[in-house]
C-alpha cells in the first residue's frame, strides 16, 4: 500500500490516497463519536483532527489492520487525555433543556437524546468512553476492552456503573419535569 506509482511522470503515493479516502468516508462517524465524548461540535472536530494527525503518522502500520477501529480507539484515548488535562467542570447552561418543551411537543425524542447526551457528559472520562464505545458505537465488550486497553471485566463494571449513573441522572431530570422515566 505504501508504494509510489508513477502517473504521467508524477509520483503518486497510494498511502496518502488511502488515508484521504479513509478520512472522507469515516469523518462523519468519527465526529459523531467525538461529539458524544466531548459534548461540543467544535471540540469534537478538533479532537478528530488531532487524532487523525496522530493516526496519519502511523498510517502504513494502521492501514494493514483495521484503520477505523484503531482510529476510534485513538479518539477515545485522546478524549480521555484531554479531560485529564482539563479537570475543569463546564456548565451546560442555566436554563434546563426541557424548559421550553410543551407536553405534546413533536421534538420530544430529539430533546430526550439531547438530555441523554448531556447525562453522558456528566460521567468520568473513562466511564464515558466505555459507554460511548459499548452502546453508541455498538462494540462488543471484548472490542471495547481492546480499544481502551483494559480488561473485559473492567469494561463490564464501568458499563454497569455508567448505566446506573445515567439512569439516576435521567430519573432526576424526569422528576424535575414530571415526565415518565426513560429507564
Amino acid at each position: 500500500m505504501s508504494t509510489a506509482l508513477v502517473e504521467r511522470g508524477v509520483a503518486v503515493d497510494t498511502t496518502e490516497e488511502d488515508f484521504a479516502r479513509f478520512v472522507r468516508t469515516r469523518w462523519d462517524h468519527l465526529v459523531r463519536t467525538a461529539y458524544l465524548l466531548t459534548g461540543d461540535r467544535g471540540r469534537a472536530e478538533d479532537l478528530v483532527q488531532t487524532t487523525l494527525v496522530k493516526v496519519h503518522r502511523r498510517w502504513a502500520h494502521v492501514a494493514s489492520e483495521s484503520p477505523y477501529a484503531y482510529t476510534r480507539a485513538a479518539l477515545a484515548n485522546e478524549s480521555a487525555s484531554w479531560w485529564r488535562r482539563r479537570r475543569v467542570a463546564e456548565s451546560l447552561g442555566e436554563v434546563p433543556a426541557h424548559a421550553d418543551r410543551s407536553p405534546g411537543d413533536a421534538y420530544a425524542a430529539v430533546d430526550a437524546r439531547d438530555e441523554l447526551a448531556r447525562a453522558v457528559l456528566q460521567l468520568p472520562p473513562r466511564m464515558r468512553a466505555v459507554i460511548v464505545l459499548r452502546y453508541f458505537e455498538d462494540l462488543s465488550e471484548a472490542d471495547t476492552a481492546a480499544a481502551l486497553g483494559m480488561s473485559a471485566g473492567s469494561v463490564k463494571s464501568q458499563a454497569s456503573r455508567g448505566l446506573e449513573r445515567l439512569r439516576a441522572v435521567m430519573r432526576v431530570q424526569d422528576d424535575a419535569t414530571g415526565e415518565r422515566s426513560l429507564a
